[in-house]
């Protein structure tokens, strides 16, 4: 499902520009591989933990998946996470003892995890590292896999944040999608979310869908908007290597401007329903923003576990391999089962934080782009370009983007960066 860390993904990984590698004789030196001199620079650090089973994996997903085949693959998978987490603890990362602000389970669909499942996971997360008394703890979860007696133990175990992955509420075009859910079966699930008391739900939506015109759009925001979500995620579509689609092509995508437009509709209704617009694809009810995605994009530091799943610790950012087999195997050898990793260099460090920052309307330091400005006459000209139409406002010694800069971003970042 597309989520947040950032859309359609949920983390800043690599950048195209970035140089990834392999360092092999650095792996073999240490069981921590490229952590092994990775110290955080920060007091508190989020925690994310990449859940890879689906029963079925959608036609638009990019993400490392892994079909659930018998709970046997799951029970593996837990013992190896757990040890994971178990290595991690004990890391130079954790010498300090940082606080963890935030864990998110993402995926795949975490929501197939039985309770007793998740419950060995965070009591690992528990036992090696220290949790902030008021920790968010979010997981992913799509409505056919849950129940309001699940979500209950869920919350027992100490989850107080479902993230539900709705994407449509038209039966015509989940099944075009690959999703085993209906409008009544996401409804459903929202009700059992509220049912088992967790008092913090968001709902994740997606626009440029196949056959998805304005009209339909606007019924399936208005009835979502009616449930009184907490907080609300929409990406559009995007044809993203390594999805099914991305390599075949979707069928009857809508127009540009019909993507558009909805994407400003969703704009218009949350605002009426008293929403807060606080990042390009993320609204929430006031004190409902999502404080993991949020680390993400102040770019902020976080540990990862799991097959796939992606860090950034120090001047370290890093990605765990993705095959199952592959992930446990390292895990049994008693090493960090990482694959690749980078270390910026300052441009790029500068430009991701301007790139994450803007995607807020928190915005960015005004100095930091009138440094970058200063060092490229083609972007202080872009710059000023965008100030004039309006997309790009400035005060009180920070910058940030208007609606309709959100809306026109990417071509901002590409120079960026």
């Amino acid at each position: 499902m597309p989520r947040s860390p950032l859309p359609p993904s949920a983390q800043p990984t690599q950048t195209e520009a970035a140089h990834i590698r392999d360092d092999v004789a650095f792996a073999q030196a240490s069981p921590y591989g490229p952590l092994a001199e990775a110290i955080p620079a920060s007091a508190e650090l989020g925690f994310y933990v990449h859940v890879p089973f689906c029963r079925k994996r959608c036609y638009y997903c990019s993400f490392n998946t892994a079909p659930l085949e018998d709970r046997a693959s799951v029970d593996r998978y837990v013992r190896s996470v757990v040890t994971e987490i178990g290595l991690l603890a004990t890391a130079p990362l954790n010498q300090r003892r940082p606080i963890i602000a935030t864990v998110f389970l993402g995926g795949g669909t975490p929501s197939l995890l039985e309770p007793e499942e998740l419950a060995a996971i965070l009591e690992a997360i528990r036992d090696g590292f220290v949790l902030a008394p008021d920790v968010e703890i979010t997981v992913e979860a799509n409505p056919e896999s849950v129940s309001s007696e699940k979500l209950a133990a869920y919350r027992v175990a100490g989850v107080n944040r479902v993230s539900l992955g709705v994407q449509s509420l038209d039966d015509s075009i989940l099944p075009t999608l690959g999703r085993l859910h209906d409008a009544r079966g996401a409804r459903e699930a929202f009700v059992a979310a509220r049912e088992a008391g967790v008092a913090n739900v968001s709902v994740d939506l997606m626009y440029g869908l196949p056959r998805l015109d304005v009209d339909g759009w606007r019924r399936g925001v208005t009835a979502v908007l009616d449930w009184e979500p907490d907080h609300v995620s929409a990406y559009g579509l995007t044809l993203d290597a390594g999805s099914l689609w991305g390599a075949a092509g979707a069928p009857s995508l809508p127009a540009e401007e019909t993507t558009v437009a909805q994407y400003r509709g969703l704009c218009g209704a949350t605002a009426e329903r008293g929403y807060e617009h606080y990042e390009i694809s993320n609204w929430a009810r006031p004190g409902f923003r999502s404080r993991h995605n949020q680390i993400y994009w102040r770019r902020a530091e976080y540990v990862a576990a799991g097959p796939g799943g992606c860090g950034f610790v120090g001047d370290v950012r890093y990605g765990n391999t993705k095959p199952l087999a592959r992930y446990g195997t390292l895990i049994d050898e008693g090493r960090l089962p990482i694959d690749t990793f980078e270390r910026l260099t300052d441009r790029q460090a500068v430009g991701e934080r301007l790139i994450l920052g803007l995607r807020t309307v928190d915005g960015v330091p005004a100095n930091l782009l009138t440094e970058r400005a200063a060092a490229d006459g083609a972007i202080a000209r872009v710059l000023e370009s965008w100030r004039e139409r309006g997309l790009l406002i400035g005060e009180n010694g920070r910058t940030w983007l208007s609606e309709e800069g959100f809306l026109l971003s990417d071509a901002l970042f590409v120079e960026l960066l």
